[in-house]
Parts: C-alpha cells; structure tokens; sequence
C-alpha cells in the first residue's frame, strides 16, 4: 500500500512538473511575438507552484517574469519597473544556491539597462514636477547599482520636492549611514589649438599635457554633502514635529557645518517652538554675530522674529538689511508689513470698547495710533518706488494700505500705476 501512495504522489509531481514548463513554454511563446501581458498571465498560472520545481526550472520561470514585466515597465508601465527587479534578483539567488548559472548573466544584464531606463525616467518625471515618482524610480536605480549612491542623494531630494518627508529622512539617515561624501574633483585642461578649457578624466588629461597640445592643468574639488545632508535631516525632523529628534540633529549638523548660519536660524526657531525664549534670544544673537553685514542673513532674522510675533526684533533686522542693500524688496515689503500688522493688532482692541464717553476716547486713539503705522509701513513703501517704480507686488500692497486707510486719491493714484 505504501508503495501504492509513493507512485501516486510521484506521478503528482510530474504532472505538476509538466504544468510549470507549459506554462513557461507559453509565456516565451507570448514575448516573442511582443505579447509580454499574456506572457505574464501564462506565468501566473505557475506561481503557485513554482517553488517546489527543480532549480533549473525556478531559474527559467523568474527570468521570463522578469523579461515580461520589464518589456510592460519599458513599454509605460512604471510599476513593473520593481516587479522585474524582484524576478531578476530571484533569479540570482537561485543560481547561486544551485552552483549553477545559465540566466544570471542575462538577468545581470537587464538589471544594468534598467538603471539606464530608471534615471532617464526620473528625470523625465522630476521635468514634469512628478517628484515623487522620480524619488521612487531614482531609489530603486541605487537599489539596482549600490555603487552609484549619487542615484540615493538625487531620491532624497526629489522626495524632498514632492513634500515626501518622510521618504525623504529615509533616504537622507540611509545617506548619512553609509558615510554619503559626494564630493568631486573635476580635472581640466586649456586645449592650446582652440583656447578652451576642457573637461576630461585625470589620466587623460596629464597624458594631453605631457603630449604638449593642452596646458594650465586644473583641479576642482566640489564640497562636501555631508553637511546640506545633516541639515536636512534635522530641518525634516523639525517639519514633521518630532521635537527631540531635531534638537539632537541640529546638534550634530552644527558639528559638521559650524559656519553654516542657517542651521543656528533653524535651531533658533525650534527653540522658540518649544518656548525656550531665551534659547531662541541666544542664538538669534549668535546668528547676527556670525555674519553681521550679510543682509540674506539679516532678512532671515527679520522672517523668523516676524513669524513669532517679535515685531521690533524683526523691523531692527530688516532695516539693517536694508542698510547693506538698499534695494532688498522683500527687506522693504516685509518692514512695511511689521507697521500693518501692528496697526492690525490694534484693531481687536478697537472692536472690544463700548460706548461710553472714556470708550470713545480710547477708540479715537487706538485709531490714531493705527492709521500712524499703516502711514509709516506706506512711507516705506513709497520710498521704495523711487528706485522700483514698476514693482507689482510694491504697487499692490502700497494699494491696499491706501484702500485701509480710506485714502481715496493715492488708492486711485496706485490703481493707476498698476493699469487697473
């Protein structure tokens, strides 16, 4: 009876056998008259059973899976991008469990050409603002060739344009966990005959000055990214709320980028997040020292203390600003917006008093006291137009003051300006 039961399950076997190699048999019939979606669904029909066939036969089968879904991922469908890597790896891993390796050559191969196809892609996609796609696609190209892990940097940035954050601190903790450099030294030459510099690989161009047909050998060295990678990761931390996170971040960003005052602004604003005012005092202080007539930097403070309500502090930063660059529109909008919102701070004031007589007299006085900073934030604005005569957004907030304060004929005056 035993033997009975041996037979049976043998012939089993077999029969499944024969099944998955019909199945196979009918997919490379399918792609090679250019049907890669029947060749998928003929696949299918073996994927229950495939992992009990012979080596040899697993082999075959993920090959043809990851022919047929890479034809579809070439012919528009990026999703089989991943599918036919995962067939092409599985493949490998077969081969190499077995001692034996007929496709892995084949399966190395598309998986080099996939890369090409993957970056192209993703920069097609990064063109077209579809930043998240070209993260995924530029990820899974660093997956394929671990060696380019510029391919890990550009996904990262890409998540970071499509709002990806998460993704992106991924990607970013993976740069910084393999010791991410990206530095690079560009080697170039004057070609003699021509009088242009060129750009070529170092051997080459010593060989061309040595030969005497270049000269003024040069070497360029790009900065690191370590630090913009530290930065970054800290700045995530602190957009998706976890607090500690990005404090011990900031920490080690500093460390590798001490000059970098952008990291201090950032660490500044965390800690008035936090409200630690006295921090974030300190280090504002600390970010002015660090490049007093820098006037990007003196904006940034004025931004940062406007946001937080210190309007003062913000109007101190952006007339210094102005005092390096006299010229620094968004200086002179946002100094004149210092004066509209504290004069638009004074209205709830306004709008809570009564009717009584002392009422009246505080209203009439608040209003004052408003229609004087929204005059002011006007002055700065006109002064503005003197060397800026046709800056739209000068001439629209310049407008709107005027509309506030009930000033009729410098409204009409501006609407005109602006062609309205």
């Amino acid at each position: 009876m035993k033997t009975k039961v041996l037979i049976l399950l043998a012939i089993g076997v077999s029969t499944m056998g024969f099944a998955q190699k019909d199945e196979i048999k009918a997919a490379e019939k399918a792609m090679k008259g250019g049907d890669s979606a029947a060749a998928l669904a003929a696949l299918q029909g073996a994927a229950s059973t495939i992992d009990a066939a012979d080596e040899k036969t697993q082999a075959q089968y993920y090959a043809d899976l990851g022919n047929a879904n890479y034809d579809l991922a070439q012919k528009g469908d990026a999703s089989k991008f991943k599918d036919a890597l995962d067939a092409y790896n599985k493949v490998i891993s077969v081969e190499e469990a077995s001692g034996k390796a007929k496709y892995t050559s084949v399966a190395k191969e598309k998986m080099g050409q996939m890369t090409a196809d993957l970056v192209n892609a993703a920069v097609e996609d990064n063109n077209n603002q579809k930043f998240a796609e070209a993260a995924d696609k530029l990820y899974m190209s660093y997956k394929l060739s671990p060696k380019d892990t510029v391919y890990l940097y550009y996904a990262a940035s890409s998540a970071v344009n499509g709002q990806e954050y998460e993704k992106a601190l991924d990607y970013y903790n993976e740069l910084k966990d393999i010791n991410y450099d990206g530095s690079d030294v560009t080697y170039t030459a004057v070609n003699i005959e021509t009088g242009e510099t060129e750009t070529m690989d170092k051997s080459t161009r010593d060989l061309y000055v040595k030969a005497g047909t270049h000269k003024d050998p040069k070497e360029e060295k790009s900065p690191s990214k370590k630090p913009e990678i530290v930065k970054n990761i800290a700045l995530i931390y602190q957009q998706l709320g976890h607090n500690d996170k990005a404090l011990e971040a900031y920490t080690h960003a500093r460390k590798e980028n001490p000059d970098d005052v952008n990291l201090v602004l950032g660490q500044a604003n965390l800690y008035y997040t936090l409200g630690d005012k006295d921090k974030f005092k300190e280090l504002m202080s600390e970010a002015s020292n660090m490049a007093p007539d820098n006037p990007d930097l003196l904006y940034n403070i004025g931004v940062i203390n406007m946001e937080q309500g210190n309007l003062e502090a913000a109007r101190d930063a952006y007339k210094k600003a102005l005092s390096v660059d006299p010229g620094y529109i968004n200086a002179l909008l946002n100094l004149s917006t210092t004066y509209i919102n504290e004069g638009n701070g004074l209205i709830d004031e306004m709008n809570a008093l009564g009717t009584s007589k002392a009422d009246i007299a505080k209203y009439d006085e608040l209003k004052d006291k408003k229609d004087s900073l929204f005059k002011e934030g006007a002055k700065v604005l006109e002064d503005a137009l003197k060397s800026n005569p046709d800056n739209q957004s000068v001439l629209t907030q310049l407008k709107n003051i005027y509309g506030a304060l009930g000033d009729t004929e410098n409204f009409m005056r501006i609407k005109k300006l602006l062609g309205e």
